[in-house]
C-alpha cells in the first residue's frame, strides 16, 4: 500500500465520520421533538434572551439586547476594543435600511443628535 493510499483511506474514513456525525444529530432531533417544543414555548413564555456566546461587553454578550451606540460609549470615534465586536453582526432590527424622507430615516446632520432645539 503506497503512502498515498493510506491518506486516501484516512480522509475517506474522516469524510465518513463527519457524515455520521449529521446522521446522529438529525436521530437526536427527532428524537427529541417533544421536548423540544415545550422547551421553545417555556423560552417563549419566561421572555429569555439569546444565548450568551461571549463575555467581553454587553453588546456581544446578548446582541438582541444591545442597542446601536453601545459599541461607542466611551467616544462617538472610539475604536472597537473587544475582538468580539468584530466577529459578529448587529441583529437585524438594529440594521433596519429606511427610505429617505421617512420620519425613521434622521441623520446627525438633521440634528438628530441636538437637545438644544
Amino acid at each position: 500500500m503506497r503512502p498515498a493510499d493510506r491518506a486516501f483511506l484516512l480522509l475517506a474514513v474522516g469524510v465518513c465520520a463527519f457524515a455520521l456525525c449529521f446522521v446522529d444529530a438529525a436521530r437526536l432531533r427527532m428524537a427529541a421533538g417533544p421536548d423540544a417544543a415545550e422547551r421553545m414555548r417555556l423560552v417563549a413564555q419566561l421572555r429569555l434572551t439569546d444565548l450568551a456566546l461571549f463575555t467581553e461587553a454587553r453588546y456581544t454578550r446578548h446582541p438582541s439586547q444591545a442597542d446601536l451606540h453601545s459599541a461607542f460609549q466611551d467616544h462617538p470615534l472610539a475604536l472597537e476594543h473587544f475582538p468580539t465586536g468584530s466577529l459578529i453582526a448587529p441583529p437585524a432590527g438594529l440594521a433596519k435600511v429606511m427610505p429617505p424622507g421617512t420620519p425613521e430615516a434622521v441623520s446627525l446632520a438633521d440634528g438628530a443628535g441636538d437637545t438644544a432645539k
